[in-house]
């Protein structure tokens, strides 16, 4: 045991809300930071002497709960995070993205903790020491959870547990403990193991990266490519779209410039006519909504900044700073509260110098102001600034050479905006594409471009290539025939026809409009399309033909792992979005509802106040034209029986977070045998498992939400139900 004079503190233990943030769920992000400051608050007023954010299992809330331990307190913060069995959070996060987000705000330690036991977190703890340079917690479950004779327990013994545990604490772990089904003798056992360990040193891993919420880009040797067209700057359509808030047309222009392969999308909304601070913060949110690339904020706005970082979920990347006393005042500050990786313009108060020892002298004032707000090397990035050669033939050589020096001399990543070099010469594209090419060779890291340009993507390809970044030019051979000329696209950006990750569906060329505006979750769209096709077809035959069709499309992404849970909700919202005209058209008609194919009711089970999952299924099965009796949470048994008898319901779905409440789950479905044996069970949930499911009687253990779909399907088909063949 603990020797009895060992320092002990007292932590404020901070869990999820058990709600999904918008656009997910109802939750709105600020109204989260208030529910966990109201927490915060309370834990600082009775002597918390730290406070631990923990079993978050989404990105989003995980920042809510941490930017309101900071702005309320001044203790140390500690977050771990609830990983799946894929090692991603159930919104998609995998843990380096965790790190970039967690320690770019300013957490003093990150982990996981409960899901799974010691040895099916090795990998996310191993994934967390690589690239963490704050210590990593980590607490377990006691394994699995198995049920034998009407009881719970779990699948390794204290002895298992702590000689699991103590080998990650000797690959770095520095903070232990245990989640659910650990006991005393668990921790002890552990402490036994571990009291006489020496911590191994938590060394700075220096990685400079971004983060969107499934995933980081990381600045290393490959070039990163950074989509330069949501920008009106001479883009007169693009402008329209801002003043006549089209949000539609920002997320095509996005969504296309994905699909060209750029890591990271610019977002620049900035135009004299529009209210740059709320149209920043919607072009912000929306484009998270249907990609899950990394974002660079663009403004000279600081307000605007600020808003758009506080909504951005992952670490932003910012553009930007320069050497400008009020321009650093005005940005660090944020860069060092929000976390972010800060594109640094080497200009100041006397404009752009015209020699490399101006720039890298105007770099050397950034790196010095920025260490003064605790902001490290890594997380600045130098733009050298491209200046056009058919004003000053020499510009370019000084924009590489203060490039390489930076890069080489001073070690920090650089940035270019490439096209800036050909301003006023015909033919700009041969220009920019060997401008890029000797960036690249004098250590360029990231370009601001074009993706749509011939000449930069034929550059960045053969330069990967030529270079030993492409195994087998197998990146160079997939895109050669891309490399012809073709006509010029810059006002597509409106049209769906390009607009799917072809990872969810090869075949566009067979899919509609309407189905594409559903795959890709764009809800206005979706909606308008609908409309204007029921003046020419049935109400069901767009169903069938058409919503299902495509909700198939993303559920089987999901199902192969080629698509998160966010895509998946907002493709489901799409389609609630076509469904919710057909209903109104429907009940203009005075036609009864022909998209329901079939009854569910579905409830968390009693004791159990955790309703996400249940929510999820509840919008899947709905726009799969399900009649969904959703119960609620914490439901007893008589009650989910009683409303199961009445309704002759065919299925039944229950969920329950938490083992307490499994036997809560066990106990209904013994009463629905009894009184309603026609009825079929659906279990899911964090803490059940196919044994689980099987020893209390399901019928059908479901790991997600698209398994239950596919399950209900199946029964309606069996009762001669079934809209689709």
């Amino acid at each position: 045991m603990q020797a009895s004079n060992t320092q002990k503190f007292i932590a404020l233990d901070i869990g999820p809300t058990g709600k999904l943030l918008k656009p997910l769920g109802d939750l709105d992000f600020e109204d989260a930071v208030a529910v966990f400051a109201e927490t915060v608050k309370l834990g600082v007023k009775y002597g918390a002497d730290l406070i631990f954010i923990e079993t978050m299992n989404d990105s989003y809330e995980t920042k809510a709960a941490l930017l309101a331990a900071k702005e309320n307190s001044d203790l140390p913060v500690l977050v771990s995070n609830a990983y799946g069995e894929d090692g991603k959070l159930m919104t998609g996060a995998n843990a380096t993205a965790m790190v970039a987000m967690v320690e770019g705000m300013g957490a003093d330690a990150i982990g996981a903790n409960c899901s799974l036991g010691p040895k099916q977190l090795s990998g996310v703890v191993e994934e967390l020491l690589a690239n963490a340079s704050i210590p990593v917690i980590l607490k377990p479950n006691a394994g699995l959870p198995k049920a034998e004779n009407g009881k719970t327990f779990f699948d390794i013994t204290p002895d298992e547990f702590a000689q699991e545990v103590a080998g990650l604490v000797e690959k770095g772990v520095r903070v232990v403990g245990g989640c659910c089904g650990t006991t005393p003798e668990y921790i002890q056992n552990l402490y036994a193991k571990t009291n006489k360990m020496t911590p191994v040193a938590i060394q700075p891993k220096n990685i400079a990266m971004v983060s969107s919420y499934t995933h980081a880009v990381k600045f290393e040797k490959e070039p990163i490519l950074i989509g330069e067209r949501i920008n009106p700057t001479g883009k007169k359509r693009f402008k329209q779209a801002l003043i006549e808030r089209d949000i539609d047309y920002i997320l095509g222009e996005g969504l296309r410039q994905e699909e060209k392969g750029v890591h990271i999308l610019d977002v620049n909304v900035g135009l004299p006519d529009i209210d740059e601070v709320e149209m920043l913060k919607t072009a912000i949110c929306e484009l998270q909504a249907v990609t899950d690339l990394p974002l660079q904020i663009d403004t000279s706005d600081a307000k605007a900044m600020e808003t758009a970082l506080r909504r951005y979920n992952g670490k932003a990347m910012i553009n930007s700073v320069n050497g400008k006393q009020e321009s650093m005042e005005a940005v660090f500050p944020l860069v060092k509260k929000y976390g972010g990786l800060v594109v640094a313009l080497t200009l100041d108060e006397s404009g752009i110098p015209d020699t490399v020892q101006g720039r890298i002298a105007i770099a050397e004032k950034i790196l010095a102001a920025a260490e003064g707000y605790g902001i490290e090397k890594k997380d600045i990035i130098f733009d050298t600034l491209a200046m056009t050669i058919s004003s000053d033939i020499h510009s370019a050589k000084v924009t590489l050479d203060s490039l390489h020096y930076i890069k080489e001399t001073l070690g920090c990543h650089t940035s270019l905006g490439v096209s800036n070099v050909s301003f006023g010469l015909p033919n700009r594209d041969a220009i920019n594409g060997t401008f890029f090419a000797l960036a690249l060779e004098n250590g360029l890291s990231a370009a601001i471009m074009n993706p749509f340009s011939v000449e930069m993507m034929k550059t960045f390809y053969t330069y990967k290539a030529l270079k030993g970044m492409d195994e087998n030019c197998a990146q160079y051979i997939e895109k050669a025939s891309e490399f012809i000329p073709a006509a010029p696209v810059a006002n597509a950006g409106g049209g769906a026809s390009s607009q799917i990750d072809s990872r969810i569906e090869p075949n566009m060329n067979t899919v509609s409009e309407l189905q594409k505006a559903i795959i890709s979750g764009r809800k206005e769209k979706a909606g308008e399309l609908t409309q204007s096709m029921l003046q020419t077809n049935e109400p069901l035959s767009i169903v069938q033909n058409e919503i299902i069709p495509a909700l198939d499309i993303v559920g089987k992404g999901y199902e192969e792992k080629k698509v998160y849970l966010p895509q998946l909700l907002m493709s489901a919202e799409a389609a609630k979005s076509a469904f919710e005209k057909i209903k109104d058209y429907m009940a203009v008609c005075g036609k009864e509802n022909a998209t329901e194919k079939g009854l569910v009711v579905i409830a968390t089970v009693h004791g159990d106040i955790h309703d996400i999952g249940k929510n999820i299924v509840k919008l899947l099965l709905e726009n799969y034209g399900f009649d969904v009796k959703d119960l609620g949470k914490d439901v007893p048994p008589e009650a989910i029986v009683e409303r199961t008898v009445e309704l002759h319901a065919p299925l039944v779905g229950l969920s329950a977070l938490m083992t307490t409440t499994v036997p809560a789950m066990e106990e209904t479905i013994r009463q629905l045998r009894e009184k309603a044996p026609w009825c079929k069970v659906v279990v899911g949930g964090a803490v059940l498992t196919q044994e689980y499911a099987d020893k209390i009687g399901a019928d059908k253990y479901a790991k997600d939400a698209m398994e239950t779909v596919r399950y209900a399907e199946s029964i309606m088909e069996g009762l001669g139900g079934g809209m689709h063949e």
